[in-house]
């Protein structure tokens, strides 16, 4: 049994005396002793070595103690293990060589085995769940289908990932056919992840906010939804599209246990587009983080009043900075402890 279990009472939408908070990106840049790890090893170094991705993973629970821990991994794993080139590039982030642009190209990428090509990430698991000792719950992810997508056309990060769309939108056959195997593969990776240990799981729909709400259901949510679909009896699934709002209704009738907010969508305008029975999760801006610690309380207890105590995860509206104080970092995560409704 889990000691702490508020972050997954939340997730069920029992009624709670203080939300439970976590943070995305949590385990990381932002933290000295993730750096000093960083200094020795390379990006992938550290994904594929099970006690090094379980240390980075609990370095913040340490240090905050926050209601739940991520496991430290990238989502650009996936198309690695499907046969796709990944390299990770410091000061320019992830790069891919030979990118996906034709149907020949979609042919060549492979549904993996995950058992055997992913198994490091199992490993990480199975080394967290010990250092954590039961004490809080551990969340696995992985991003949604056309977010890794963007990266396997695009070959690189993007402002607009213009040629993810237009390869989308001249050759949607193709493209189809490359997010239903990407698909496939998160369902086969995330199954696994909870059979390691796993007690939730969060799919990141990065780059959902590139496209309109029509394509959005096209490229996007069909697909997260076959994920919430094959998972909604193994763990309880959060569903985080950043920019995409205008998808919150439809995504409040699906099975997932909660949505993910971003900063730019209210906590009012959140609870009423999601009709107030889904559990939400967010939504503070990163950037706020940079505000004096005494001010990050106060807008804190502002945010949990306006969501509402119940049926809602503290978080931020997408990943903890690197350029962050550790002392602003805690005034977040205290604001939450020190909730009183």
């Amino acid at each position: 049994m889990i000691k702490n279990d508020l972050f997954l009472r939340a997730l069920k939408g029992e009624t709670v005396n203080r939300p439970p908070v976590w943070m995305m990106r949590q385990a990381g840049r932002y933290l000295p002793e993730f750096i000093a790890i960083r200094e020795k090893y390379d990006f992938f170094t550290r994904c594929r070595t099970p006690e090094l991705a379980s240390e980075i993973t609990v370095q913040p629970i340490r240090r905050y103690g926050m209601d739940a821990a991520i496991l430290f991994s990238d989502i650009l794993v996936i198309p690695q293990a499907m046969n796709i080139e990944v390299q990770m590039k410091p000061n320019f982030g992830p790069y891919l060589p030979n990118p996906v642009r034709t149907q020949k190209d979609v042919d060549n990428v492979i549904v993996p085995d995950v058992t055997i090509e992913l198994d490091y990430v199992y490993q990480a698991i199975k080394a967290t769940k010990e250092l954590l000792n039961n004490d809080i719950p551990l969340i696995g992810f992985a991003g949604s289908p056309w977010t890794i997508l963007c990266y396997c056309v695009q070959g690189q990060g993007s402002k607009n990932f213009d040629k993810a769309k237009e390869f989308c939108f001249t050759n949607p056959v193709a493209a189809h056919q490359l997010l239903q195997k990407i698909t496939d593969t998160t369902i086969a990776y995330l199954k696994e992840k909870v059979k390691a240990g796993c007690n939730a799981v969060q799919v990141f729909d990065s780059w959902g906010g590139m496209l309109s709400p029509t394509d959005y259901q096209e490229f996007s949510w069909q697909y997260i939804n076959q994920i919430i679909e094959a998972l909604k009896d193994d763990a309880p699934v959060i569903a985080f599209g950043k920019g995409c709002w205008f998808a919150l209704n439809d995504m409040a009738k699906s099975n997932a246990s909660a949505l993910g907010v971003d900063w730019t969508c209210s906590a009012r305008n959140a609870r009423y587009l999601t009709g107030g029975n889904i559990t939400l999760q967010g939504n503070f801006d990163p950037s706020r983080l940079l505000s004096p610690p005494a001010e990050i309380k106060k807008m804190v207890h502002q945010m949990i009043d306006e969501f509402g105590k119940d049926k809602y995860i503290v978080n931020l509206g997408h990943g903890i900075l690197p350029n962050i104080p550790l002392d602003h970092a805690k005034a977040f995560i205290d604001a939450v402890k020190e909730y009183n409704a």
